[in-house]
């Protein structure tokens, strides 16, 4: 199974020009995704030399127009959310069932918030956000999730999930997902180097 990571280059919102009075409206956003695939890649205690040694998981859904190319690419359009930083107790390896908090705490139950950190001049997204592809390309964007809740249920092989966010725009972001969700233990296998993101848990 071959994994991703998307990088969104910056984009310039176009403004049209207004109509008498009436300015055109901003484009608009899908509110409510319905994701029909996706994967949680565990990486065990990824911040233990911060000293937290709980263990971390990232959540990648995607909706139903978006698909991954046999290149590892991804085509189509639609939304795509990325949680990087999930945080599990140290006994578990995969997402229990449970209402998990945006939070910087580093706590089981709680995902790293999406936030913009600058290193050596370089500007990096860390934490949890949301992609939007869109026909146009002029209205792609990458969205930072800041606040909310992501609730779990797992009675057998299939997880059903419900969104509850915040985007850094002050945009209510809800979703849902029910599927079988696929699983990769990069923390044995060490076949995908994650770029060790600077999101330091205090």
């Amino acid at each position: 199974m071959k994994y991703l990571y998307l990088f969104i280059v910056s984009i310039s919102f176009l403004f049209v020009s207004c109509k008498g009075n009436n300015p055109t409206p901003p484009y608009v956003y899908e509110s409510y995704p319905h994701y029909s695939f996706g994967y949680q890649e565990f990486y065990g205690p990824y911040y233990s030399e911060y000293g937290n040694l709980n263990n971390v998981i990232s959540l990648s859904l995607f909706s139903d127009s978006l698909k991954i190319t046999e290149a590892g690419n991804l085509a189509g359009f639609g939304q795509y959310l990325f949680l990087e930083d999930m945080f599990i107790s140290t006994s578990d390896t995969l997402l229990r069932s449970g209402t998990y908090t945006i939070s910087d705490s580093g706590l089981p139950f709680t995902v790293a918030p999406g936030k913009k950190d600058t290193v050596d001049g370089n500007v990096y997204t860390i934490g949890s956000t949301i992609s939007y592809y869109e026909p146009n390309m002029n209205n792609s964007t990458q969205k930072l999730i800041t606040s909310g809740t992501l609730t779990i249920t797992k009675p057998d092989s299939i997880y059903t999930i419900a969104c509850n966010f915040k985007t850094n725009d002050k945009k209510d972001l809800t979703g849902s997902f029910s599927a079988v969700l696929g699983y990769s233990n990069e923390a044995l296998t060490k076949a995908f180097i994650r770029k060790k993101i600077l999101y330091i848990i205090p």
